[in-house]
């Protein structure tokens, strides 16, 4: 009377799992190990040929070169990846400035939109007088932060309130 005793291994779903889990650890190894490989050409502390012998390292031995490649220099790895990051951030704000400071368009563009809206009566000639000096003089009069064709109903002006319209 042999009887052969069921493992565990047999059942379908435990198949599943354990081979959706051995495939999401081998995705884990290759973003680990390119991560590595990116973090051994941005390093700036190491001259070439350290550059070249980590690379071998952890091509020849994938594994091992790749466990003491980040217990040795995991945290200098993490720092430059963080100062990386902020420079890109820093790059991206000082963009954002610059074309924000431009206004959107040359003073004629925002004179000739400043014009429609008068000539449409979404202002008033006091409005746009304001409006042309403050375009022309490149600054913003005191006390008020809102654009250029912002009217007395607040930023979109240009949406009559009347019914009908």
């Amino acid at each position: 009377m042999s009887t052969q005793p069921n493992l565990a291994y047999d059942y379908p779903l435990l198949s599943a799992f354990w081979t959706m889990l051995w495939f999401f650890l081998w995705i884990m190894w290759f973003v680990l190990l390119f991560r590595v490989v990116l973090g051994i050409f941005r390093d700036g502390g190491l001259n070439g040929w350290a550059k070249a012998g980590w690379l071998v390292f952890c091509l020849v031995l994938p594994f091992l070169g790749v466990l003491v490649y980040v217990i040795a220099r995991g945290r200098s790895m993490s720092r430059r990846e963080f100062a990386h990051a902020r420079e890109q951030q820093e790059a991206f704000n000082a963009y954002i400035r610059q074309t924000a400071a431009g206004g959107g368009g040359s003073k004629v563009d925002e004179l000739a939109r400043l014009s429609d809206l008068r000539a449409r009566g979404d202002i008033t000639d006091e409005e746009f007088a304001r409006g042309k000096d403050m375009i022309l003089s490149s600054g913003v009069p005191e006390g008020r932060a809102t654009s250029v064709t912002s009217g007395p109903e607040g930023p979109d002006s240009s949406v009559s309130s009347t019914p009908g319209r």
